[in-house]
């Protein structure tokens, strides 16, 4: 199926879903790098010139921005922050919040 084929209000759906889908995959790609790099400078004493670990705000914005999947994965795979209940409730429930969002909008029927 050509993208400009049909029309106009079916390209601009999918449209917006190629874009939906391109921000999913860059966003999942940035959740893995901040994860991993979190977990590299957690080895860094405290004290050193080069310590700067990533906030857990921003981890969490990045995983409610769509990259929730690929953090969790990301954190089970390389045991990174699965004591911090803040991390193993919030994410999973990032995750069943966009999942329920996307379930709705199949539901409505928009794409």
């Amino acid at each position: 199926m050509n993208l400009f084929s049909g029309s106009f209000s079916d390209i601009v759906i999918r449209f917006c879903f190629l874009i939906l889908g391109i921000h999913l995959v860059l966003i999942s790609i940035f959740a893995v790098y901040q994860t991993v790099r979190d977990k590299a400078l957690s080895n860094v004493p405290k004290d050193s010139p080069n310590y700067w670990r990533v906030p857990e705000a921003q981890l969490l914005l990045i995983s409610a921005l769509g990259g929730s999947v690929a953090m969790y994965l990301t954190m089970q795979t390389i045991r990174h922050k699965t004591q911090h209940p803040k991390f193993m409730i919030g994410i999973p429930a990032i995750m069943i919040a966009q999942f329920a969002l996307a379930a709705f909008i199949v539901w409505l029927r928009v794409f």
